[in-house]
């Protein structure tokens, strides 16, 4: 027998404060509110769905894109930014509150300026509805994977948006449809575009299905290609295949189709120029001029000297280790993407940096290789930038065991960052100082640079 389907409770609520997820939060969490609303809110378990906004917030202003309010991308649109930054440090300082001490500087955080079309890369997502509407752009809020067709963004650049909707058009007018995952079926999985700031080189990446059934022919796949080059003065395009097989794990296969093989980027961090190139997969900070002032803190309170032996771990394409190696003795960079590695190898040897050694490998797993063959020193100084998750429990055990004099700990979740380094702080180290720093103007993300050193007794 079906259950009966449950009605919405709707409930008025104030809203006093924010959610880790930036969502503002009353009686229930209800997204797109903000401190200072009273609103009508439908009621489904601890999360509501906004109704209507009863009293606004005297901080409330008008957000600027149509499509804030169902995009799951921008939570804080309806914001003036200098309150964005006000919350933001807030929430690090509470998220930090029981680790700092008399003795811990906490620094105002470092705005971005300007706080829109800041992002070098964007990821839509292709979907097919039941009715055969055919959707191109992003996640909808709370809705499991749900995609609208996205008319405009402000946080990339212009063409972004221009070449999503040349695509939709080429798609629109094809036979393909968009991939499903819980059926295999279907083609377009996600077009993934990248610029780099300063040389403005362009690259585009459509991924679709491995599954064979739905491969694109020859002619789609020219079509494509055509569609993106009369849209815009495009440097590489590339396709990739993501096969999934039950058992067996996922792989990733790339099809050079136009173009160069990875675009450049420029960014001046200490007042030293380094240039960077960039592969379709490879990580690299998604806020170039931002990314910039998050190096130069990182190492100006790193405080490395130039017999400093540095280690960069999960270094992606050496940006950090490369920018700090102009200041240090030896740097050695570890990070599991082979693609990523790869660039950072030849980043290194783009910038002449003669003193960096990178390492592909688990962290833990590699450190503990090279250490056991004494193939590397101990370090005095160690980067951490860990994924979202932070630094899983062996990761973070093999950091104890280095015993460097100095841990910088940056990461863009200052929650899970707080975790590792209250664990950090009673192995013993002291927290120096906090300084968070915005990479995502609009939404509720942070970039966050922490600083531990030793103590001078150890527990």
């Amino acid at each position: 027998m079906l259950s009966a389907v449950k009605k919405e409770k709707i409930i008025e609520t104030d809203i006093s404060h924010f959610s880790k997820k930036g969502n503002g939060l009353g009686e229930i969490e209800v997204p797109f509110t903000i401190p200072g609303d009273r609103v009508i809110a439908a009621k489904n378990g601890k999360k509501g769905r906004l109704k209507e906004i009863l009293r606004p917030s005297s901080d409330r202003i008008t957000a600027r894109c149509e499509h804030f309010g169902s995009c799951g991308g921008c939570r804080w649109q309806q914001m003036p930014y200098e309150k964005q930054l006000f919350y933001k440090e807030e929430m690090v300082k509470n998220w930090f509150k029981d680790l700092i001490e008399p003795s811990t500087g906490f620094s105002p955080i470092i705005p971005c300026d300007p706080p829109w079309n800041y992002r070098n890369k964007m990821e839509f997502s292709f979907s097919s509805s039941r009715s055969k509407e055919k959707h191109l752009g992003l996640i909808m809020e709370g809705s499991r994977g749900k995609v609208f067709t996205l008319n405009e963004c402000h946080l990339c650049p212009e063409w972004f948006v221009q070449v999503k909707k040349s695509v939709q058009t080429w798609w629109e007018q094809s036979r393909l449809e968009g991939y499903h995952p819980y059926s295999d079926e279907g083609t377009l999985r996600t077009l993934t575009l990248r610029e780099g700031v300063r040389s403005k080189e362009k690259m585009v990446m459509l991924t679709v299905s491995g599954n064979p059934k739905f491969s694109m022919k020859e002619e789609e796949i020219k079509e494509f290609v055509n569609c993106v080059r009369e849209t815009v003065d495009v440097t590489s395009i590339f396709l990739q295949i993501h096969q999934i097989k039950k058992g067996t794990p996922t792989q990733f296969f790339e099809m050079h189709l136009y173009g160069k093989e990875t675009i450049t980027e420029t960014l001046f961090v200490q007042e030293n120029r380094l240039d960077f190139v960039i592969s379709p997969t490879a990580f690299f900070q998604p806020n170039t001029r931002q990314a910039e002032k998050l190096y130069t803190k990182a190492i100006e309170l790193a405080d490395i000297s130039k017999d400093s032996i540095v280690y960069d771990l999960y270094c992606g394409t050496g940006t950090l280790g490369i920018s700090s190696s102009k200041f240090a003795g030896q740097v050695i960079g570890i990070e599991l993407s082979p693609e990523s590695t790869l660039d950072a190898k030849e980043n290194v040897k783009n910038n002449g940096c003669l003193n960096v050694r990178i390492e592909t490998g688990a962290v833990e797993k590699k450190l503990a290789e090279l250490r056991n063959h004494h193939e590397i020193p101990d370090p005095d100084i160690v980067f951490i930038d860990p994924p979202r998750v932070g630094l899983d429990p062996l990761a973070l055990r093999c950091l104890i065991e280095l015993k460097p004099k100095k841990i910088v700990s940056i990461s863009c979740n200052p929650v899970t960052q707080a975790e590792n380094i209250k664990e950090l702080v009673s192995k013993g180290w002291q927290m120096d100082s906090i300084q968070p720093v915005d990479q995502f103007p609009h939404t509720a993300h942070i970039e966050n640079i922490v600083i531990l050193s030793e103590r001078n007794e150890r527990p």
